[in-house]
């Protein structure tokens, strides 16, 4: 019982180093970091859903629909990384702020 009251304490004063550091991240380039990797990485699982998909009709295909697919993919990835929260973001934040601890020391 006395270690999960260790742990439980050691969890509290991690979290509040994050708060406190995130806290001094003012300008919020911390977490707007983390949600821009999310959005490349959905981004970057999204496109293989889209590539065996086959055009037909009268205004398909051709280059331009690849350049406004990939344009497509990079919105609905950030829309998902904003709305959705996979948990990239926070995993990417946390170690961010882990390194700035370091450094700091």
């Amino acid at each position: 019982m006395l270690n999960l009251n260790m742990d439980l304490a050691n969890l509290q004063q991690s979290r509040q180093a994050e708060q406190n550091l995130l806290a001094k991240n003012t300008d919020g380039s911390l977490t707007s970091t983390g949600k821009d990797f999310e959005a490349v990485f959905i981004t970057q699982m999204l496109q293989p859903m889209f590539e065996g998909l086959e055009s037909d009709g009268l205004f398909s295909g051709g280059q331009s629909e690849k350049i406004y697919r990939s344009m497509l993919l990079d919105q609905y990835g950030k829309m998902m990384a904003e709305h959705s929260r996979i948990g990239i973001a926070d995993a990417v934040n946390k170690e961010m702020l882990r390194l700035q601890e370091v450094q700091s020391q």
